[in-house]
């Protein structure tokens, strides 16, 4: 008997890597894609540390070892794992999420990048005013307000649960010092959304509904994250067609905007954009994956 069976034997704990194993090896038959990483996220969550630190904890107590087993269940049964954490990341920052609002997804971490780059490259001798459209949990605004507090930071949300899950982050970032955004619940493809802001934004950027109706997704998708956030007609372009009208309106002449799509539409964006007449160097990005993930524009007029 190892030393490590001999504490499991007096405790009636587990050593950790071993409930590792076992709950990787019970998300893998349950067929979730990362099994052993999302295993290590739930361990993590119980033990209350950081992923990375749990090669500095040996043993699970028999309360930490029962939760643990609880949450590992609910993630075979394909509860999507930021549900059960209660936070996903976008940037620097955690968000809360969970029923109602869809989850972000880290393929939109290229878009915040994006916009980052891009704020920092044009040096705005003003504070440079962001829009977020179809703003979700707020991941996207919240994140920028944080790295950028010089930032003036919209971000229009349409669902009246989803918006709730905006205002609590926004709640939270804002007690913990980020610059306050400015939340509007509408449509963004109503004509006169954010008619104050027209010829004033600098970055619009937007992560809309956009998957094609009929796709078949994964249960912790399609069953999890709202349908309102995730199809949009038969090519999924109902949102993302009127949209670029307001996002037009909205940016002043050498603005720049970026629209995440479905992988399996990004060049019928691309011609959205270029047959609206009022866009330039309108340029596809893939993920890293490399597939085609958003699309980036220039305003000329």
């Amino acid at each position: 008997m190892t030393p490590t069976d001999r504490q499991e034997s007096r405790s009636g704990g587990q050593a950790l890597r071993t409930a590792l194993v076992e709950a990787a090896e019970s998300l893998r038959r349950a067929g979730v894609h990362s099994p052993r990483v999302d295993a290590e996220f739930l361990a993590a969550h119980v033990l209350g540390v950081e992923r990375l630190r749990l090669a500095l904890i040996s043993m699970m107590t028999p309360e930490q070892l029962g939760e643990y087993r609880k949450l590992v269940a609910r993630r075979a049964e394909r509860v999507p794992l930021q549900h059960l954490t209660g936070a996903a990341a976008m940037g620097e920052i955690d968000l809360a999420v969970g029923p109602g609002v869809f989850v972000p997804r880290p393929e939109t971490e290229l878009l915040f990048a994006w916009a980052l780059a891009h704020l920092e490259a044009a040096g705005h001798e003003h504070p440079p005013v962001v829009v977020d459209l179809c703003t979700g949990s707020g991941a996207l605004a919240l994140a920028i307000a944080h790295a950028r507090p010089d930032a003036e930071v919209h971000a229009v949300e349409l669902d009246s649960v989803a918006m709730g899950w905006a205002e609590r982050n926004a709640e939270t970032r804002a007690a913990d010092g980020d610059t306050p955004i400015t939340l509007h619940r509408g449509d963004v493809t109503d004509p006169g959304i954010l008619s104050a802001l027209n010829g004033r934004a600098d970055v619009v950027i937007s992560n809309p509904p956009y998957i094609p109706t009929g796709v078949v997704l994964d249960p912790e998708v399609a069953e999890h994250d709202p349908h309102l956030a995730l199809f949009a007609g038969a090519d999924g372009l109902d949102v993302i067609r009127p949209m670029i009208a307001t996002i037009a309106r909205l940016l002043r002449t050498d603005g720049v905007t970026a629209i995440e799509h479905d992988d399996s539409n990004g060049s019928q964006v691309v011609t959205l954009l270029t047959t609206h007449g009022g866009f330039t160097a309108v340029i596809e990005h893939p993920d890293l994956a490399g597939k085609p993930r958003f699309v980036a524009a220039r305003r000329i007029n």
